[in-house]
């Protein structure tokens, strides 16, 4: 069973990554009882990132971080050969498990073959255990379930994460994995309840950047079977899921970070910090569930 922390990538105001507050948010963000960190999924900015800031942010949090927590590393790029060796830097800096994001940027002849092909490549020559990742809003792309079920047979693929919402699909992917060694975990903090309720494992949730506690929390009522409090707590982290993700996405999560006593800061270009309106609309998203 595992829920773990998606960090944010922070930049200074001229733009440059900010060790020293990554560091910061790290040691806030580790009180919380997670399991581990990902570094560099969607919430870490990495399309804006270079390779060697890519990997430089995953040696850093290595240093960092404390040794008995798992480190889940973003290692997709676009081609097979980039990933594969993007992946096998990445455990030379000090990841544990590498999460692959499907390529996307000729989503139409990523066939299931193409998917297939190209996964399993990467997991055969990673020297570490790979997680699929399914983030359909940003790449236009959703892993078809039956590609995910016959993935879910490589030996060094572990498990999916799925941010698409959808959880009649993960439903049947739990089913139609059954029998082997995978684990499905819930991408976002908005249908976390319903995602433990069909057997899903655990979530990776942006919301846990600034509402660590009551993430974690969520997770053991779910586990504990303590389902109508998993309910009324699940229904007030709907809102500020959603405009944290969906709605206003990095800008409004690291804005949130800011009035929550973690380090958001701005976000990289092209990325536009949030309007005044956007803002208070944000706010009221916390206010109106109790969170500020």
């Amino acid at each position: 069973m595992w829920g773990a922390e998606p960090l944010t990538t922070p930049f200074t105001a001229t733009s440059e990554v900010d060790y020293g507050k990554l560091e910061e948010n790290l040691q806030k963000l580790g009180a919380f009882p997670f399991k581990g960190f990902v570094i560099q999924g969607s919430n870490g900015e990495f399309p804006f990132l270079t390779s060697s800031e890519r990997l430089e942010v995953v040696s850093r949090v290595r240093q960092a971080m404390p040794k008995d927590k798992l480190l889940v590393a973003g290692s997709g790029c676009e081609s097979t050969q980039a990933t594969v060796e993007m992946t096998v830097s990445m455990a030379q800096v000090g990841a544990d498990v590498a999460m692959v994001l499907a390529p996307c940027y000729y989503r139409g002849r990523m066939s299931s073959a193409a998917l297939i092909h190209h996964y399993t490549k990467v997991a055969d020559l990673s020297p570490i255990p790979v997680v699929l990742y399914n983030v359909p809003a940003n790449t236009g792309l959703d892993l078809p379930v039956d590609t995910v079920v016959t993935l879910s047979q490589h030996p060094n693929i572990i498990g999916i994460k799925d941010s698409g919402g959808d959880v009649t699909r993960i439903g049947l992917m739990i089913h139609k994995t059954r029998r082997q060694d995978f684990q499905v975990l819930a991408g976002s903090a908005g249908f976390l309840l319903a995602s433990y309720a069909v057997g899903a494992v655990g979530g990776v949730c942006a919301l846990a950047n600034v509402l660590g506690a009551q993430v974690c929390q969520l997770e053991r009522l779910c586990l504990t079977g303590q389902w109508e409090d998993a309910q009324k707590l699940q229904l007030r982290l709907i809102e500020p899921n959603t405009a944290v993700t969906r709605r206003f996405g990095i800008p409004g999560l690291k804005k949130a970070m800011d009035w929550l006593g973690y380090y958001g800061g701005p976000c990289r270009a092209p990325l536009q910090e949030l309007s005044p309106e956007e803002e208070e609309e944000l706010r009221l998203d916390f206010t109106n569930n109790g969170w500020l």
